[in-house]
């Protein structure tokens, strides 16, 4: 029986699975989203989530030292160490929790297994706040369109009226 066994094994043995999330951990920091199986990418969160976390922690030089040790302790990877401290950990500073998003992208067709994105939610310009601001445009109605019509047609047949008044001359006859 597995009462209490919360952990999903992915069908692997332990170092196998260390392994495994080391890997895909250190991916996702450099690449900042990564495509996998679901399995693995929920697996992943719990994994990646407590390093991030690490990377807020403390102010004096020898806790910050102490957590980058630690966190290359589980990554064994020194340039995605050294992002999630210089770029990731800065940006994420203010965030209290929940810093990745998995989002479904359906089924892969080899072995009808569940695909899904993991992604750092702080780096996604599609769903922040300067994209928001970007991608809306000023507020258009049918009736001012249909106004501005109007007023343009008006304009523009006072102007032939007044063109025409203006340009006739008396003909001669030579």
């Amino acid at each position: 029986m597995r009462h209490g066994d919360k952990i999903n094994n992915l069908g692997r043995k332990k170092a196998h699975r260390v392994a495994l999330l080391s890997n895909l951990a250190a991916q996702l920091i450099t690449h900042k989203r990564i495509v996998t199986t679901l399995a693995k990418a929920k697996a992943l969160r719990t994994y990646v989530e407590p390093l991030l976390t690490k990377t807020k922690k403390g102010t004096s030089k020898e806790s910050i030292s102490h957590q980058h040790r630690v966190v290359f302790s589980h990554l064994q990877d020194k340039e995605a160490t050294k992002e999630l401290f210089t770029v990731i950990g800065p940006k994420i500073a203010s965030r209290p929790g929940g810093y990745t998003r998995i989002l479904k992208l359906g089924i892969r067709p080899g072995d009808n297994a569940e695909k899904a994105m993991i992604e750092l939610v702080d780096f996604n310009e599609i769903y922040g706040k300067s994209a928001v601001q970007v991608a809306e445009p000023a507020k258009k109605t049918r009736r001012s369109a249909a106004k501005k019509k109007a007023d343009v047609s008006d304009e523009a047949a006072e102007v032939e009226t007044t063109e025409a008044a203006t340009t006739e001359e008396p003909k001669t006859e030579e």
